[in-house]
């Protein structure tokens, strides 16, 4: 392996070190009305994410609810501390297609139309922002002494 390619690889494994990620499985809802509630959380504060999540009417707010908890407890079960004390938000949310299930439904004349069950897949990172500006800090010490 290249140095380039070997100190990518150190820097990346150190990022993943202060993110704290929770993925959330074939959930039976259409990726597009999942995003739709992913969009109002993306970039805030827990606390303020969770308060928004509960109080949403949509199905999808509380599967994501769950997701947000569990993204919790994997950073107090990481980084020892409370989440509280820590001023976590959520770095990054991305909701892709899952699988489609593949239904029938029948039709005037013998035919017989396609239903495509639809589920999505869930990825939430949090990140701790106090880590984040030091990330940054270094990141930007690192090309002062490149350039």
């Amino acid at each position: 392996m290249g140095s380039r390619k070997s100190q990518m690889a150190e820097r990346m494994k150190e990022d993943r070190k202060s993110q704290y990620i929770a993925r959330l499985r074939n959930c039976p809802t259409s990726p597009r009305k999942m995003r739709l509630v992913a969009d109002l959380v993306r970039g805030m504060d827990v606390a303020k994410a969770s308060a928004v999540l509960q109080f949403t009417k949509k199905h999808a707010a509380r599967d994501l609810e769950k997701l947000l908890r569990s993204a919790i407890s994997n950073f107090e079960q990481k980084s020892g501390e409370r989440w509280e004390e820590a001023d976590l938000f959520i770095k990054e949310i991305s909701v892709d297609g899952g699988r489609v299930l593949k239904r029938i439904q029948p039709a005037p004349q013998g035919r017989a139309y396609r239903v495509r069950k639809r589920s999505n897949h869930v990825t939430m990172v949090l990140a701790s922002a106090n880590d984040a500006i030091n990330a940054q800090v270094a990141q930007n010490e690192t090309t002062e002494t490149e350039a």
